[in-house]
């Protein structure tokens, strides 16, 4: 068709979509990545099965501020879409309705020119169809009158919500109300079964399936595609650089908050979304607590610093740990600790091959730190080799910083953390010399024919290199802001 056919507010609208566009991110996943994954799912249902997928819950902070959104990483997986209040079912054979053939349908968000003038545009029904590349779309309201009847299905496989789906909201249908259109579906069909809504159990047939369908998940997300890959490695090396840069600017007088605040400023300049959870910077005997999250330490003093952090980019996060001495030396004692760990770290990355599990990783890993402990007279026998080390040693990344995986043997292209530790808390029955040494080397390695890639080896783990490193200039080092006490 000829331009001059089509107005002019179209032309304009359609320039400057393409202008917004042209500022996005270029490496995202694309919707063939996403149908593929679709594919791979349909072609491992039982037949005559359905799957179902709903959106994560919208959670609320406080009063009418709710968090950050972010997409349940099933649905994300499968869809690429990054809204809430939505729905995706998938067919294992194509279903015939009314003249038309499908195996999939998805029900989103309508748009919504009031809510996205506060929120943001929304992608709506023609959104989902062409960005996303689904045929069968249409608005959440819609699915009351779903097109198919589940009760010819041998298999209705869904995940139960645990919590988090509020009755309330400010639009309709919400989440909320798609799950209780979901439970009316299954009314009519022997059985009791829950979708984990409100607690209330409901009639159905024997063929509602709410375990299944993790499994094969899990099968599905434990090995990365050469495009999850991608992103992956680009999540690691992001956290790699955050804890180089902390290592290039640490000194005794930061604060626990100002070290966060360097490595969640490094993972934003890189193009990183988010965290993959919470960050954990803990100075001395805050380290020795696992999933220390406070970070308010306002003097790191001569501690050791334990910083476990890791980038989220386009929805896949790293995971790495590294632990340093906040003056740029270990001290006699965090030396013997941290190389211990080290060596416990280094059998378990070698150990990270196909046919093994991550229960042989632990076992390896913790003989290492157990006979070290042993012979630095900090606990007595094996018996005691999980007072120090109360963790596991290993466990998957990806879309979930504790990804989903069918917890078998180790296969090609899956990823997994190697994160041996050691914690002496303060009040420990050892030597005071030993007290609030807290140490975890974390690095996320790849499973390959060709045996464990380290991809996060860019951020220095070996003592000696940590504290050559720690004397290199720094660009955060010097600096400083007004003194919000002076008066």
């Amino acid at each position: 068709m000829s331009l001059k056919y089509i107005p002019l507010i179209v032309v304009l609208l359609l320039v400057e979509t393409i202008i917004a566009q042209k500022k996005l991110p270029k490496d995202y996943l694309t919707p063939d990545f996403h149908q593929s994954r679709r594919e791979a799912l349909r072609e491992s249902m039982p037949d005559n099965s359905v799957a179902v997928f709903f959106a994560n819950a919208v959670r609320n902070r406080a009063n009418d501020v709710d968090y950050i959104y972010h997409q349940d990483p099933n649905f994300f997986y499968l869809t690429g879409y990054k809204e809430p209040h939505a729905v995706l079912l998938i067919f294992s054979e194509n279903q015939h309705v009314n003249g038309q053939t499908f195996n999939e349908i998805v029900y989103v968000q309508k748009k919504n020119p009031r809510f996205e003038k506060w929120l943001g545009e929304r992608l709506g029904v023609t959104g989902v169809k062409n960005q996303l590349g689904f045929s069968q779309v249409f608005n959440g309201e819609d699915f009351k009158d779903l097109p198919v009847d589940l009760s010819t299905f041998d298999k209705i496989m869904f995940t139960p919500f645990e919590n988090d789906v509020r009755k309330s909201g400010k639009e309709q249908p919400n989440l909320y109300a798609l799950i209780q259109e979901f439970n009316t579906k299954l009314q009519a069909i022997s059985t009791t079964t829950s979708t984990g809504i409100d607690d209330k159990e409901i009639t159905a047939k024997q063929s509602v399936d709410n375990k299944t369908l993790r499994t094969l998940m899990g099968k599905l997300r434990e090995s990365k595609t050469k495009e999850e890959l991608v992103l992956l490695k680009k999540a690691v090396e992001i956290s790699c650089i955050g804890q180089i840069e902390v290592m290039k600017a640490m000194h005794p007088e930061m604060s626990e908050f100002e070290v966060q605040g360097i490595h969640e400023f490094v993972f934003k300049k890189y193009g990183a979304e988010f965290e993959g959870y919470p960050s954990i910077v803990g100075a001395g005997n805050n380290g020795c607590i696992l999933h220390y999250i406070d970070n308010n330490t306002t003097k790191l003093d001569n501690d050791l610093v334990l910083m476990d952090l890791g980038a989220e980019y386009h929805g896949y996060t790293a995971d790495v740990t590294r632990t340093i001495p906040a003056n740029g030396k270990f001290s006699k004692e965090q030396k013997l600790i941290y190389d211990l760990v080290y060596e416990a770290q280094e059998a378990g990355i070698a150990a990270a091959v196909i046919g093994n599990t991550t229960r042989d990783i632990d076992r390896i890993a913790r003989a290492v730190i157990t006979k070290g402990l042993i012979k630095l007279g900090l606990i007595n026998s094996d018996k005691e080799n999980r007072l120090y080390f109360p963790h596991g040693t290993s466990h998957h990344i990806g879309l979930d910083v504790h990804d989903l995986n069918t917890r078998g043997s180790l296969l090609e292209n899956m990823i997994i953390t190697v994160e041996p530790g050691i914690y002496i808390p303060d009040g420990s029955n050892c030597d005071k010399k030993w007290w609030g040494i807290g140490v975890r080397i974390e690095d996320d390695v790849l499973v390959t024919k060709n045996g464990p890639i380290n991809y996060s080896a860019l951020a220095p783990r070996k003592s000696e290199d940590i504290e050559k490193m720690m004397q290199e200039e720094s660009i955060f080092k010097n600096y400083s802001l007004p003194d919000l006490n002076a008066k």
